[in-house]
């Protein structure tokens, strides 16, 4: 009983009396669990707010985004900043370089005249020769290399020649028969023959003579009726045939004495010419077969190799041996811009520097402007010759290679 009284009490509390007239505080209920199903359920922890109701969960992570995207910017400005003072010193080391290189060329320049335009070009040599053969073949031999300096006339190959021996010694054949025959025209005959021919003659009189005799006494014979007409007719007409082989002989023999007609003489000799030109163009295509440096100069590029067909016309095969010029005839080809060419004029005179030798300073002037301008470039091609020593040609300067010209004001070469 004291224990049931006990816990009703406990489960039912009393409101405190108030004190000094005001009301007593709230009391909070304690419930105990009265099952163990709800013992169990009073045991498991508050379920959680839903993250969507809280604004703050957001926040750091917006602030770590924009504190990495403003690193990143400030990285990337630094290294922009750092490449474009990298490259500006380089462009001032570069810039230097190259005024050191051209101060004492263009002090020898201003020592001669004030530099109106300085413009960059590429040697050529005036004239640049395709060396091809004359005659189609099998290249043979070559006795050539590229960079070797040849004179005039010297063998660079040699083409086959079989084919072209074969029509020059046919043509030699034929012109010596023509000549033959147009002698024996111009010569007349000989005497020997002209003897012959008139013993022939004399040889038919008298066999005339005698036919002539045998046909009168057929003729007598046949009036007293005792010669046969058939034998009378056989005797008439060995007469006559030999009165005609006579008169031949004769009209022969006067052709011989006065020589051969002019008409013939005429076909004769143009027979010869006719076979003398065949000969020069066969001799010409064998003589051409061996190749022969046009002009002195040097080898640039060598086009063939042994036992390549040469074929000028072809589109298989080779179409020429090598290309050669003289290079100490060589010019600079620029191209002036349209601003700039009033200061260029013709004879001006010029400084000239290999970029591969800038220390190296040659003499030139202008040679020509050219009569057409560039469109697609604004710009007027310009030819600008140089002066090279023989000793230097071909070992500093070369074709192709860039070139710095200084134009000088007022002067002429």
């Amino acid at each position: 009983m004291n224990n049931r009284t006990d816990n009703h009490s406990q489960s039912n509390p009393m409101p405190a009396a108030s004190v000094d007239g005001f009301p007593p505080p709230l009391a909070v209920a304690t419930v105990r669990p009265t099952s163990l199903s709800e013992r169990v359920r009073s045991l498991r922890l508050p379920d959680e707010q839903p993250r969507g109701r809280s604004g703050s969960s957001w926040l750091p992570w917006l602030l770590c985004l924009l504190f990495a995207t403003t690193s990143g910017l400030l990285a990337y400005y630094a290294y922009s900043l750092a490449q474009a003072d990298q490259a500006r010193s380089t462009d001032l080391d570069q810039s230097a370089e190259a005024k050191a290189k051209a101060g004492s060329s263009t002090q020898t320049a201003a020592a001669m005249g004030d530099v109106v335009l300085e413009s960059k070009g590429y040697i050529i040599p005036v004239h640049q020769i395709l060396v091809s053969p004359k005659v189609n073949g099998m290249v043979e031999k070559l006795f050539f290399i590229e960079g070797q300096r040849v004179n005039k006339d010297d063998v660079l190959a040699q083409v086959e020649t079989i084919e072209y021996k074969s029509d020059y010694d046919r043509t030699l054949g034929l012109l010596n028969a023509a000549k033959q025959r147009l002698l024996e025209l111009e010569t007349g005959f000989r005497k020997q023959e002209i003897k012959q021919a008139k013993a022939e003659l004399d040889e038919c009189e008298a066999q005339r003579d005698q036919l002539y005799a045998d046909w009168k006494r057929s003729r007598s014979l046949q009036t007293s009726r005792t010669l046969a007409d058939r034998d009378y007719e056989q005797a008439e007409s060995a007469y006559k045939s030999m009165d005609r082989r006579v008169e031949r002989l004769k009209n022969g023999l006067e052709l011989m004495i006065e020589g051969p007609r002019d008409e013939h003489k005429a076909a004769a000799r143009a027979e010869v010419k006719q076979y003398e030109a065949e000969l020069d163009k066969a001799k010409w295509r064998l003589d051409n077969c061996t190749i022969k440096a046009p002009v002195t100069g040097t080898i640039l590029k060598k086009n063939a190799e042994e036992g390549n067909i040469v074929n000028t016309v072809a589109l298989n095969g080779s179409f020429s041996l090598c290309d050669m010029a003289d290079l100490s005839d060589l010019e600079v080809e620029l191209k002036i811009q349209e601003r700039d060419v009033s200061r260029v004029f013709k004879d001006q005179k010029c400084k000239i520097r290999a970029e591969a030798y800038p220390k190296r300073e040659y003499d030139g002037f202008v040679s020509r402007l050219m009569p057409i301008a560039d469109r697609s470039q604004g710009a007027v091609p310009v030819r600008v010759k140089l002066t090279v020593p023989r000793e230097e040609e071909g070992f500093y300067l070369k074709p192709e290679m860039g070139a710095v010209v200084s134009f000088l004001k007022g002067s002429e070469k």
